[in-house]
C-alpha cells in the first residue's frame, strides 16, 4: 500500500526508523547504511532504507515543526514502523550544556499546538525507557563531549514576536533545551502503541541571557551531529539485538 504523503510503499518499510528534520541530514544518515536506496522525496519528506550492523531500517526527514512531523510519524507507523528515534538539533538552556553537547530527551514539555489537538492537557509526552537507555549508552560509549539526559521543551515559535517566549520559565523548571518536534513524536507513539526516543545536538543557547549570535553551522555542531547519528544507529542495532 502506498502512503499518500511520504509516497512510500508499506512493503518497503522495516520496523525501525530514524527521523530527522533536514532532508540533507537524512541523506547523511543513510550514507552510513549498507545496501542503501532512496525510496521517495515528497515535499520535505525524504525516505531511505538500508542496513546497519545487519539491521534493516528506514531514515526519513520530517521538516520543521510538529504538525508536518506528526504526518511523517503517523505514516511511518501505519507502514509498519515499531521503533522511531529522532536525531535533531536543539537550543540549550544551560551554560554547562554548550553547543556541541548531546542531550537524550526523556520527556518533552508540550507547548506546541499539535499535541493539544490530539490529547488532553495533562497527557505526558514521554520517551520509551529502553530506547532512551540505548541512546544514552551509545552516546556515552563514544567518550567525547558532554552527554546529558533530561526534559526538553517543544515549542512552535522560533523567532520572537510581541509575546515573550517562555524560555526562562522552562529553564527554571529544569528543561535542558528546546526544539520543535519531540512532543509530537512521543504523543503519536503513545497513541499508536509504538516506542520512541530522541537525541539532539545542542547548536547554541536559546535563552537571552546566554545567547550569542546564533550559528548552527560550526564545526563543533557538525561533529556533535556526527556523534548523535552514530549513537542513534548503534542504539537501533542494540535494540534489534535484544529483540532477537
Amino acid at each position: 500500500m502506498l502512503m499518500p504523503i511520504l509516497q512510500v510503499n508499506t512493503e518497503d518499510i522495516p520496523p525501525y526508523a530514524i527521523v530527522c528534520g533536514d532532508p540533507k541530514r537524512a541523506e547523511k544518515i543513510a550514507g552510513k547504511l549498507e545496501d542503501m536506496r532512496e525510496l521517495a522525496f515528497s515535499r520535505e519528506y525524504r525516505t531511505f532504507v538500508g542496513t546497519y550492523k545487519g539491521v534493516r531500517l528506514a531514515v526519513t526527514s520530517h521538516g520543521v515543526g510538529s504538525p508536518g512531523a506528526a504526518v511523517c510519524f503517523e505514516e511511518l507507523i501505519r507502514a509498519g514502523v515499531k521503533t522511531l528515534i529522532r536525531v535533531g538539533t536543539a537550543g540549550s538552556y544551560h551554560a554547562d550544556v554548550p553547543a556541541g553537547s548531546l542531550v537524550i530527551s526523556t520527556a518533552a514539555i508540550r507547548t506546541d499546538g499539535l499535541t493539544r489537538q490530539l490529547v488532553p492537557d495533562g497527557f505526558p509526552a514521554v520517551a520509551d525507557s529502553r530506547v532512551t537507555e540505548a541512546l544514552l549508552q551509545s552516546a556515552m560509549a563514544a567518550g567525547e563531549g558532554v552527554v546529558r539526559k533530561g526534559m526538553t521543551v517543544t515549542l512552535d515559535v522560533f523567532f520572537n514576536g510581541v509575546e515573550e517566549v517562555p524560555h526562562q520559565k522552562y529553564k527554571a523548571a529544569g528543561a535542558l533545551g528546546v526544539e520543535m518536534e519531540i512532543a509530537a513524536l512521543y504523543v503519536v507513539a503513545a497513541l499508536r502503541g509504538v516506542r520512541a526516543g530522541a537525541i539532539v545536538a545542542m547548536d547554541g543557547f536559546a535563552d537571552s541571557d546566554l545567547a550569542a549570535e546564533y550559528d548552527p553551522n560550526t564545526d563543533t555542531v557538525a561533529r556533535a551531529v556526527e556523534r548523535e547519528i552514530a549513537a542513534a544507529l548503534n542504539a537501533v542495532a542494540a535494540l534489534a539485538d535484544e529483540e532477537n
